[in-house]
């Protein structure tokens, strides 16, 4: 399976612009010129997911809109017309969601009536024709009555395909087994059809009954009869026949869009039912030669490449077609891939600068995948990666350009912080707080608290580390020069201090010794005042003794008198007298030496 294959596997699903509520002409005809509705184209280019793309051919005013109404679910939309005239002219699209598988398109192609006699110009028909067969994935051919000769001859735009389609820039007898795998299937409806499905009196399918039209007869008589047969067996990958019978009364056929289903012949109705269930369920993607997968974008543009090709007198060639869609696809493919790439790197650039190398590396990444993945889903075709190497080319251009934007926003931060942050250091070195001595160990923990905050600090980004080293190198010669300014001054003060120690020695000097003669007067002081307080503690001392000592012998003179007196009598009286003469004489003696400071004390 080759790479583009791959790519369609895993398709991004993005949003449709499905709200058609009626056709609109996908390629104008006016008769004479075939031209794309850039409205249309745009409207396409806006369907990202798979289309099935379901197209009907045949003569006009044989009911071919009314089919593709009812494959849209629908009465009405594609015009229906009551009279001898088309209502349709060139290819008219409508674009709905797929009723039964959910993230694909149904794209319904009506086409103009082929054999118009008003349009006078019968390569007009074979050019719808072809354009309607390249661009579909499932062709339905609207007959009227029964298969038969002339219907088949009416069909002779299928052995023409060889004419005005190629596969290939270069004709090869084996091209015609690689229609079969590129051109889409074949829905046979024939209308107003009111046979029998016998043969040989035995009752056939619709499909039998297609086939057995499509047999060929032996001999060279028959070419022209199998020639038109061989085509429809061999270009187209699978075969359906329906058969209708009429819808309703002729009267009603004019207002066909208008009436209701009650109003419809039943088998009919029953008829329709199973053709809109096969068509639904059967009817495959459309693809590209390589597996390429066709989405709205790539329709509107084989729509316009087609177109210009016939308008240019050439035959559409599917194998250009696919060289230049690539082209067209795999330049929108870069554009659309670089776009992602920048605005999710953009929606990034707020988290800039990032903290460090890694974090970046990982957004590059994470962007570039998403990129990537864009242009995996919208390229076809790359098989030499000439476009993947060119995204990859771009993608490292704009990667060194975010990284330099990264690095400068870092650069930036830095210098700024470190500018706010070196403020208190700048304005000691102003004041000459770092010019005395003490000044540089001041200085290397004002420093090293300048770098605790900026290493603290978030957000530097990848530039931190080399924005402080170019700080701090430009700002070396700062340190030295305190240095040397902190030893001059302390050599000075060295010698300031040696002077005022030797002043301030002889002053302690001068100051002991006033000190020491302080201290000895004081002691002095403190000596004779204690020799005097001992002095008078002895003096009391002997004054308490002596005062003692008085008391005692007058105490016992009393009671030796007391005692005399009360053993003497009367006769003795004189003896007593002449005692107390005798005791107060020694009183008197005793108060003598007691007036004159001294002496002992008798008893």
């Amino acid at each position: 399976m080759n790479r583009s294959r791959r790519i369609r596997n895993n398709t991004i699903k993005m949003p449709t612009v499905l709200s058609m509520p009626q056709p609109m002409c996908l390629i104008e005809n006016d008769g004479s010129n075939l031209v794309v509705n850039k409205e249309a184209e745009k409207l396409l280019s806006e369907i990202f997911e798979p289309l099935i793309v379901v197209a009907i051919v045949g003569k006009y005013r044989t009911g071919k809109s009314f089919l593709m109404n009812r494959l849209a679910g629908c009465n009405k939309g594609f015009p229906l017309g009551s009279s001898i005239q088309s209502k349709t002219k060139g290819i008219w699209m409508w674009c709905v969601p797929h009723p039964q598988k959910p993230g694909h398109v149904l794209v319904l192609l009506d086409t103009e009536g082929l054999g118009d006699v008003e349009k006078g110009n019968s390569k007009n028909d074979t050019w719808i024709f072809s354009l309607t067969v390249l661009l579909s994935s499932a062709l339905v051919y609207n007959s009227i009555g029964t298969i038969d000769q002339q219907a088949i001859e009416q069909l002779h735009f299928v052995t023409e395909l060889t004419e005005t389609i190629k596969l290939k820039s270069t004709d090869t007898r084996e091209e015609m087994e690689e229609y079969k795998k590129i051109l889409p299937s074949f829905t046979w409806c024939v209308r107003d059809f009111c046979l029998e499905l016998k043969r040989d009196d035995k009752e056939i399918s619709e499909d039998e009954y297609l086939m057995m039209s499509l047999e060929v007869k032996a001999g060279e008589n028959f070419q022209n009869y199998n020639l038109p047969r061989e085509c429809i067996r061999n270009f187209f990958s699978s075969h359906k026949c329906f058969v209708f019978d009429r819808p309703t009364s002729k009267k009603n056929l004019q207002r066909l869009d208008e009436l209701r289903e009650s109003e419809l012949e039943e088998e009919f109705v029953g008829q329709a039912a199973n053709f809109y269930d096969h068509m639904i369920r059967s009817s495959g993607v459309k693809m590209l030669p390589g597996g390429i997968t066709v989405t709205g974008k790539i329709l509107g543009n084989l729509a316009s490449l087609y177109v210009d090709t016939i308008k240019s007198g050439s035959v559409p060639c599917m194998e250009n077609a696919v060289l230049a869609l690539s082209e067209i696809e795999n330049t929108g493919a870069l554009q659309d891939a670089l776009s992602i790439y920048e605005c999710e790197m953009n929606k990034n650039v707020a988290k800039f600068p990032t903290l460090s190398e890694l974090e970046f590396v990982n957004m590059h990444k994470k962007c570039g995948r998403k990129a990537t993945t864009v242009f995996m889903k919208r390229s076809l075709n790359d098989e030499d990666e000439k476009y993947l190497r060119e995204l990859k080319m771009q993608i490292g251009k704009r990667e060194k350009e975010f990284m330099k934007t990264n690095e400068d926003l870092s650069r930036a931060f830095c210098n700024n912080l470190l500018k706010n942050l070196s403020v208190t250091m700048q304005n000691g070195l102003m004041q000459g707080r770092y010019s005395r001595p003490g000044g540089h160990r001041l200085f290397l923990m004002d420093k090293q608290e300048f770098l605790q905050k900026y290493d603290r600090m978030p957000g530097k980004g990848v530039k931190s580390l080399e924005v402080l080293e170019a700080f701090i190198h430009e700002n070396k010669n700062i340190e030295a020069s305190i240095l040397a300014a902190e030893n001059r001054a302390t050599q000075a003060e060295q010698r300031l201090a040696e002077s005022h120690y030797r002043t301030m020695q002889a002053q302690w000097r001068r100051q002991s010794v006033e000190q020491q003669s302080r201290d000895l007067q004081q002691s002095m002081v403190r000596q004779s005042a204690s020799q005097q307080q001992h002095i008078n503690s002895l003096i009391e001392m002997m004054e308490q003794n002596r005062k003692r000592i008085l008391q005692e012998n007058n105490l016992r003179i009393a009671q030796s008198l007391q005692a005399q007196q009360s053993r003497l009598s009367s006769s003795h009286q004189r003896t007593l007298n002449e005692m107390q003469r005798n005791i107060e004489e020694s009183q008197r003696r005793n108060n003598q030496r007691q007036s004159s400071g001294g002496g002992c004390i008798l008893s």
